[in-house]
């Protein structure tokens, strides 16, 4: 190495691992409230899960469930960190690779929206399971209610815009 630069990543490789899980809480915080498509997301998987209280999951069934949930949760979540990552190596320009790296992103969390909603009519389409479900969500309507309202409310929620980004670049 020549000269006596500093390196700016840290001398310790693995850092302890409540601080890998600090950070990672800390980077779906702040994307939860930055990224509304990621709200969205939590929003209309909190609906499958009160709906799948209500319709009566098997064990495999809630399975497959949660990890639909989950993979649509964390394509959202590289979605963001492939954005951001672009944003910072071509910053205020257009450049036709960073245009692919976003969109291809943004196409695999498209993906597996598309096919959260397959599994959703799979898990859900049965006619002799449904109607009973709908029926008694008809007899007790607010906690679907304040849930709807409450996803709304987060989609609705403007996002979360930090010091960081208001600052003119190169300052």
């Amino acid at each position: 190495m020549k000269g006596n630069r500093r390196s700016p990543l840290p001398l310790k490789k693995n850092p302890p691992l409540y601080r890998s899980f600090a950070c990672a809480l800390s980077g779906i915080g702040t994307a939860f409230f930055r990224e509304r498509n990621l709200r969205v997301h939590l929003g209309v998987g909190a609906g499958a899960l009160y709906f799948s209280s209500i319709y009566g999951l098997s064990r495999g069934e809630w399975a497959v469930l949660l990890l639909t949930i989950g993979l649509v949760t964390a394509c959202e979540l590289l979605n963001t960190a492939v954005e951001h990552l672009t944003d910072l190596a071509s910053p205020g320009q257009f450049h036709p690779l960073a245009k692919i790296a976003k969109d291809t992103a943004a196409g695999g969390v498209l993906v597996a929206a598309l096919v959260s909603v397959g599994v959703g009519i799979f898990l859900f389409g049965d006619p002799q399971r449904l109607l009973p479900a709908l029926q008694a969500l008809a007899r007790c309507p607010l906690p679907p209610l304040l849930l709807a309202a409450a996803v709304l409310l987060l989609i609705l929620f403007p996002a979360h815009q930090s010091r960081e980004q208001n600052v003119p670049p190169g300052k």
